[in-house]
């Protein structure tokens, strides 16, 4: 007969949970990195490589290319095949890449002024294409790099040293503008909501066509100080945690209630012919005649 000693099972033992391991996906020598204390794009690089690792794909067939800016640096940062070029034109050199090496996991980098900006005809035209890659819109809302003039989503009434009385441009909105010019996924995350990010650029990568994620962080060095924001943790909770919404929570809200912010999330998602496997089906065509 057994004693109640006896009766009582042993806990499962936890299984630690074991820290991220960065360095295989780190450039040697080159952190700490250059961003400004509070900026978003060190948490957006973090979930990049996380969402990555989860791929499976080898470092090997990665391609990572920017254009100029502040979230252009991002290049500089990782061990893998990378390229950086002229001012908004990342996505004219990513094609040409694309479609040299087919096989390769094409990932552009890029700010709101390269990508919507002076690199606004290339964004377009690279939805409207549908190749196979991932573009990251490091959106907050600034020329970061260049002393805090205003780009094509810094919000109206906002201060920038170009709109010193406030902006009154209208703004683009990114992911309305790739849906509208053919990209086939399209998405929104935040820094603050990281772990929702992880998983929006994981399911980036691993769409067949061109996805876009649009990712609102924050500048607090211009944008903030310009606007009267007192700290980094201040931008994030006002822009990105109060001023977005997630799809999910987007359908049981009123009209009203989801007025002045945006959505995260999946937005758009479709299958459509993509780009190199056409061409080359063309070159075949051709080559048989």
């Amino acid at each position: 007969m057994s004693t109640p000693a006896e009766d009582v099972k042993p806990l499962a033992k936890k299984k630690k949970k074991v820290p991220f391991n960065y360095s295989p996906y780190v450039r040697g020598g080159k952190l700490p990195h250059i961003w400004c204390p509070g900026c978003g794009h060190g948490i957006v690089l973090k979930c990049l490589l996380r969402a990555l690792h989860t791929t499976e794909i080898s470092k090997d067939d990665i391609a990572m290319v920017s254009g100029i800016g502040c979230s252009s640096r991002t290049p500089g940062y990782v061990d893998f095949n990378t390229l950086h070029t002229l001012h908004g034109r990342a996505l004219a050199y990513a094609t040409g890449l694309k479609m040299a090496k087919p096989k390769l996991k094409v990932i552009v980098t890029t700010g709101d002024g390269d990508a919507l900006a002076i690199g606004g005809n290339h964004f377009i035209h690279a939805c409207r294409r549908n190749l196979d890659m991932t573009i990251l819109v490091y959106n907050n809302s600034i020329y970061g790099m260049t002393s805090g003039q205003s780009s094509p989503t810094t919000p109206q009434g906002k201060i920038s040293t170009t709109g010193r009385y406030g902006n009154i441009e209208p703004t683009f909105d990114t992911c309305s503008l790739a849906q509208a010019a053919g990209a086939t996924f399209v998405a929104r995350g935040t820094a603050y909501h990281f772990q929702e990010l992880e998983k929006v650029i994981f399911e980036a990568m691993m769409h067949k066509g061109t996805s876009v994620v649009d990712v609102i962080d924050a500048c607090p060095t211009y944008y903030g100080r310009f606007n009267k924001y007192k700290t980094p943790t201040e931008m994030m909770e006002k822009i990105e945690k109060e001023g977005t919404v997630s799809v999910k929570q987007a359908d049981k809200l009123l009209p009203e209630e989801l007025q002045g912010k945006l959505l995260r999330g999946v937005l758009y998602k479709s299958d459509r012919p993509e780009y190199c496997e056409e061409y080359n089906k063309l070159v075949i065509a051709v080559q048989a005649k």
